[in-house]
């Protein structure tokens, strides 16, 4: 099936163009592709586009070997050709110039772009959707492509920043500043970076906060933060009078580069300005003309929708990372016991999920545990998980009954009160024994069981207590598991999140848990957390909420079936 992103991005280049995977399979193409070659969509994706269209002169099959946009394909590198010919359905040739560039495709994979023109076209004559430009124009129209696909494809401010500079140095000059306004009307000048071979230097004694923006000031950069218009600039702009903080930070960036010509045009999204895009040539050779502002235009328009989603997306994390935050409650102080939580929202999801923590004192003087997971990654998920939560407190509390009594309470309530479908939960108490050792009770309704850790790195699932999870409406015996906890062990209890992820087995999450939770045995109970969540955590594919608890370090009791 087509892809509909790259589609819609190649129907903005006004020639032919289509993206190839690792394989040389196409992708997607555009409409000006398919009138050039007189092929519908459908019978170009997923056809080798070197078996499908590349031929000698006379329309002879052209071994990969001699064919030049093969080979730039298979270098992986930025490449342009001409008089290369592309067999139309009707049979007959058409003689081509092309640029061939690296593609970043929207899952992540690699492919390759290709933007060709048609070189017979007689003078004057033009094609739908296509201009009589010259290759530069090809060139113009692939950066834009690799532009938009680039920067549309993170949801993350730095990295999209970090693509925006790599895509313009040293393609187009040796310099690149970008000064953004932040959120607080401030301007901070976020990245200077230069080109040193094929190295990218970052220059941070150029970067930092800004003075204010002036509102009148006729000078390039104070009117590209302002959106008034782009401009060109060189040493002997800023060499006048300073009117404001800006230009002296201007000479100041002048001084330090060597800049002998900048182009500097606004960065806007649809609602805002964002910053400035500044180019400088310093070893470069050559001037920017107004020629080239065009370009350099639509390249910072592109930055501006990116760089606003991304930021929209972030602001939207923080709000929902906030309320996940005052959701989740603060963890008693019980003597003896060391007691850490961590919650991780997953680094995919823009909204608040239903995986939680909690601990409390019960009636009787021993501390409740628990663990336990909504379904879904939306606001109902952790409105379910509040009422959950709350519902699971209040029975704890009321009632000096076993920890399955109370998860059968729970369960007969799910439906008939609250919105959730279903969930996951562990309830468990522990607290002293007579003889000042500390006890685990606990019971478990679907979820992961909880991992016992001891200091000596022995390590035991605490697969016991095992029943379905809530809101089947199935009504089955819950029941009850306990064990004595031996001195200076760690109990771990964690969602999903943790031991899921796409390519893996469950039991292989087990097992690496395992594994590196007794690797960090004898680490201090914070350090244990942060490390384990470093190791362990799959890369964004869900919600972490973990609860480790440590007992004092006293007797050697050593628990059976640890391994």
């Amino acid at each position: 099936m087509p892809d509909a992103e790259l589609t819609s991005a190649l129907e903005a280049i006004r020639t032919g163009a289509y993206v190839v995977d690792e394989q040389g399979r196409i992708l997607a193409v555009n409409s000006c592709a398919e009138n050039m070659l007189g092929r519908a969509a459908g019978d170009l994706i997923g056809h080798d586009a070197h078996d499908l269209l590349h031929r000698g002169p006379q329309g002879q099959p052209l071994p990969a070997t001699r064919c030049s946009m093969r080979q730039a394909f298979h270098a992986g590198l930025p490449a342009q050709g001409s008089d290369v010919h592309f067999v139309r359905a009707d049979g007959s040739l058409v003689r081509i110039s092309w640029v061939l560039t690296p593609y970043a495709l929207h899952d992540g994979g690699a492919g390759t772009l290709v933007v060709f023109h048609d070189e017979r076209t007689p003078s004057g004559e033009q094609r739908p959707g296509q201009g009589t430009e010259p290759l530069g124009e090809l060139e113009r129209l692939a950066l834009l492509a690799e532009t938009t696909t680039r920067l549309t494809s993170t949801l993350d401010v730095d990295e999209a920043l970090r693509r925006l500079v790599s895509l313009v140095v040293p393609r187009l000059a040796d310099w690149a500043v970008i000064d953004l306004i932040t959120e607080r009307d401030e301007v901070w000048r976020t990245a200077v970076v230069h080109a040193e071979g094929d190295t990218l230097v970052h220059r941070e004694d150029l970067q930092g906060p800004m003075p204010p923006v002036p509102e009148q000031s006729p000078m390039p950069l104070s009117r590209a933060l302002r959106g008034v218009a782009s401009a060109l600039a060189g040493p002997e702009t800023y060499r006048r009078d300073p009117d404001s903080g800006i230009a002296v930070e201007q000479r100041r960036l002048f001084d330090a580069t060597g800049i002998h010509s900048a182009a500097i045009t606004p960065i806007r999204s649809t609602r805002e300005v964002l910053g400035a895009l500044t180019l400088g040539r310093a070893e470069k050779p050559g001037d920017f003309t107004v020629a080239d502002l065009p370009l350099l235009e639509d390249i910072a328009r592109r930055a501006g929708l990116a760089l606003d989603n991304a930021r929209l997306y972030q602001r939207q994390r923080k709000v929902a990372e906030t309320m996940q935050n005052h959701l989740l409650p603060q963890m008693p102080q019980v003597p003896e016991l060391q007691m850490t939580v961590r919650y991780l929202p997953a680094p995919d999801a823009s909204q608040v999920g239903g995986d939680w923590y909690d601990a409390f004192a019960l009636s009787d003087g021993a501390t409740a545990l628990v663990i336990g997971d909504v379904v879904g990654h939306d606001l109902e998920a952790a409105a379910g998980m509040a009422q959950l939560r709350n519902m699971l407190r209040a029975y704890a509390w009321g009632h000096q009954e076993p920890p399955s009594r109370i998860v059968e309470r729970l369960d007969e309530a799910v439906m008939p009160i609250t919105d959730v479908a279903m969930a996951t939960v562990i309830l468990a108490r522990i607290a002293r024994t007579g003889d000042g050792r500390w006890q685990l009770s606990w019971s478990n309704a679907g979820h992961p069981p909880p991992l016992l850790v001891t200091h000596d790195g022995l390590t035991h699932y605490l697969t016991d207590g095992h029943g379905l999870l809530l809101g089947t409406g199935v009504r089955t015996p819950r029941r009850d598991a306990t064990i004595v906890l031996p001195p200076d062990c760690t109990l771990l209890l964690y969602t999903d999140g943790l031991i899921e992820a796409p390519g893996r087995t469950l039991d292989d999450g087990l097992e690496a848990l395992r594994q590196h939770a007794a690797a960090l045995a004898h680490r201090p109970l914070q350090s244990f957390t942060d490390q384990l969540l470093a190791r362990v955590q799959p890369p964004g594919h869900d919600d972490v909420a973990l609860l480790a608890v440590r007992t004092p370090p006293r007797g050697s009791v050593a628990p059976a079936q640890c391994r």
